[in-house]
């Protein structure tokens, strides 16, 4: 079948599994939107989660999903998540956990969410010399009526940022824990 074997690739270019670590840049990266799976990048963000040099990424993944409460919008979620689960982030918020890897876990909103349905937002954990950092990149498999308004956009972006904020400063003294 042709065109069925670049599928899986393009789905792994949308999701930032080919392209290496994302940059810490708020502007959409136009090779995503130029891929096949057509995704729609919506923010990525890069935050230092400080010097630990005993523990590696992949603690502080563990660290956050085996204590879920420390999510900054945890909201119905248990204390740990695991892939498939569903829960409501505060706010009733419906999402699904897509996926948990060694250092990154990834969830996808439902329908009901106040940002509609199929944003993925993926958390990933690096340490470079002993220091931690977490990049959260949020993309789209399809347009919504969020993605062209410009107001919806800024709000969303400043939103997260904030709140990915918080996640951060929190991480970066429950990592000593991990």
């Amino acid at each position: 079948m042709p065109g069925f074997a670049a599928a899986p690739v393009a789905l792994a270019l949308c999701a930032g599994l080919l392209t290496g670590p994302a940059a810490p840049v708020a502007a959409a990266r136009p090779d995503c939107r130029a891929g096949p799976a057509g995704c729609y990048d919506l923010y990525t963000y890069g935050y230092s989660l400080g010097l630990h040099p005993f523990t590696g990424a992949d603690d502080v993944r563990e660290q956050l999903t085996d204590h879920f409460w420390l999510f900054p919008v945890s909201g119905g979620c248990a204390g740990r998540i695991r892939a498939g689960a569903r829960c409501e982030l505060l706010g009733g918020n419906p999402v699904e956990v897509e996926y948990i890897g060694n250092d990154f876990f990834q969830i996808n909103t439902l329908p009901g969410h106040q940002l509609g349905r199929g944003m993925h937002i993926r958390f990933a954990f690096s340490r470079t010399f002993g220091f931690h950092s977490l990049t959260v990149r949020a993309w789209q498999d399809r347009p919504t009526d969020c993605t062209g308004e410009a107001f919806c956009n800024t709000v969303n972006r400043v939103f997260a940022f904030g709140t990915w904020h918080v996640l951060a400063k929190t991480l970066r003294f429950s990592a000593y824990a991990a």
